[in-house]
């Protein structure tokens, strides 16, 4: 026996899920013993009173025979039933007041029954099987001994018996090989997951549980781990990114400053450049604070910490503020905003999240969309719930990069020497993960289209955040509401 075979083994012997399989066994042996008890008993039980009943009537005929003939007549009837083949097996003896032999197929009255009357089970001396048998004094004396022989119930109790014992010992066996073999298969799926529990200890996250295929419960809650794994996974390499993104992000400023206060510290400056170098590094200060805070804000709203600032407000009226606040900077750069805001929306969040975060998907439109000329925005009720719709006509983000762009620090290539941390569509994702809303990046053919898709007030929000890629077919600016 290998080692796995034999640690298997051991350990499907302790398992809690054998002991409850053979606990569940002895309940049902013990039920079940109690039920065929109970038909056996009452069976045989019947069987006796139908034995007795007959006798009965016999006997009830035979004293009706004497009552009205006399001993003549019980004689004659007696001799008549001992050459009648129905009552083969039957048993009748007529014997004097002193217990001698008149008549009958047994020559005397069985010993035990000289001082009782009634009926009884006796083991007469001319042969081994047992016979139920009724006592009866006549009025004259005489003594009357009617009955038949119970040698059929006796084998058929001892049938019955050896049946329930086979039946009880088969299915003692069948069902501790059942509580076995399941307790077996249980250890080893628990076993396999301990397995592979211990690799991803020792050597990373990339193990992953094995399916057998079967579809089961064993199979779910695999499914479930792994995707657990590859969601830790994910996380895991987040954080290790968002750590390199900081480090490198921070470098850059850092090496500035450290450059500026060593040339203050080996050159003899005016006063105006030491008023310079000190506004300079204060500025690169308030670059590196805001990147710190705008982490710490993401970091609180992912938290749920916002949820107590929850409140009923109108989304459109947010949408008309976003788009006064940045109506001036579109004038600067040459873009004309568009709005379409159907009648009052209202929504349970957080108003100042959700205007930070509107704020941030249009001045990104203006700044890295706005070739075109044009911004769209638009808000409307569907059937799945309020949703803003911000579009433009620039040159969109590439497919492969669109799941990317929503995570901390990553920046397309063409924006990296334009200002910016890469942190504000995270904060729309952390806000919209708050607000059990969906972020859906699509094609605008050309340009980009960014759908806010808020749950309906009658849905439950689901708490993970759900990002959609390219479910939508290219479309124009004509399609949004309002247009021709």
């Amino acid at each position: 026996m290998s080692d796995f075979a034999f640690v298997l083994l051991s350990k499907t012997l302790r398992s809690s899920t054998l002991r409850l399989a053979f606990i569940y066994v002895a309940l049902f042996s013990a039920a079940i013993f109690g039920l065929l008890g109970y038909v056996y008993w009452s069976t045989i039980g019947y069987l006796h009173e139908q034995s007795d009943r007959d006798i009965s009537v016999e006997l009830g005929l035979l004293t009706k025979a004497y009552g009205a003939g006399g001993r003549d007549r019980l004689l004659e009837l007696i001799s008549q039933r001992l050459r009648d083949e129905y009552f083969n097996g039957w048993v009748y003896l007529l014997a004097d007041p002193s217990f001698n032999y008149i008549a009958g197929n047994i020559e005397s009255l069985p010993a035990a029954l000289r001082g009782s009357l009634g009926p009884s089970t006796v083991a007469p001396p001319e042969g081994p099987a047992p016979l139920r048998v009724i006592h009866e004094a006549l009025p004259d004396g005489h003594h009357l001994l009617l009955g038949r022989r119970i040698d059929g119930l006796d084998r058929f109790g001892e049938n019955v018996t050896i049946g329930l014992v086979a039946a009880g010992g088969l299915f003692l066996f069948l069902a501790a090989a059942a509580g076995i073999s399941t307790s077996r298969r249980s250890v080893a799926r628990i076993e396999a997951i301990n397995a592979t529990s211990r690799t991803i200890m020792r050597s990373g996250l990339g193990e992953r549980i094995p399916l057998r295929g079967t579809g089961d419960e064993w199979d779910g809650l695999a499914e479930n781990l792994n995707s657990m794994l590859d969601r830790i996974e994910e996380l895991v390499e987040t954080n290790r990114q968002v750590s390199d993104n900081i480090a490198h992000d921070l470098r850059t400023p850092l090496t500035r400053m450290r450059g500026r206060l060593e040339r203050a510290c080996n050159q003899p400056l005016d006063i105006s450049h030491y008023h310079m170098l000190i506004n300079d590094t204060l500025s690169e200060l308030d670059v590196i604070l805001t990147t710190f805070s705008s982490l710490l804000r993401i970091s609180q709203i992912e938290a749920r910490d916002r949820m107590a600032g929850f409140r009923d407000i109108d989304l459109s009226g947010i949408v008309r503020e976003v788009v006064e606040l940045f109506e001036p900077a579109a004038e600067e750069a040459g873009v004309r905003l568009a709005l379409n805001v159907c009648r009052a929306v209202s929504i349970v969040g957080d108003r100042d999240l959700l205007f930070d975060a509107i704020s941030n998907l249009v001045d990104n439109a203006i700044k890295h969309g706005a070739d075109g000329g044009e911004v769209s925005i638009a808000i409307r009720r569907e059937a799945g719930g309020p949703l803003v719709v911000i579009s433009d006509r620039g040159p969109g983000i590439p497919i492969e990069e669109r799941r990317q762009v929503l995570r901390r620090f990553y920046r397309l290539e063409r924006s990296r020497k334009s200002p910016g941390n890469g942190l504000g569509l995270s904060l729309v994702a952390a806000v919209a993960n708050l607000h059990g809303a969906r972020v859906v990046l699509a094609d605008n053919a050309p340009g980009l289209t960014v759908e806010f898709r808020f749950p309906s007030l009658q849905q439950d929000t689901d708490p993970r955040l759900e990002f959609e890629f390219d479910v939508y077919h290219p479309r124009s600016m004509t399609d949004l509401p309002g247009k021709p």
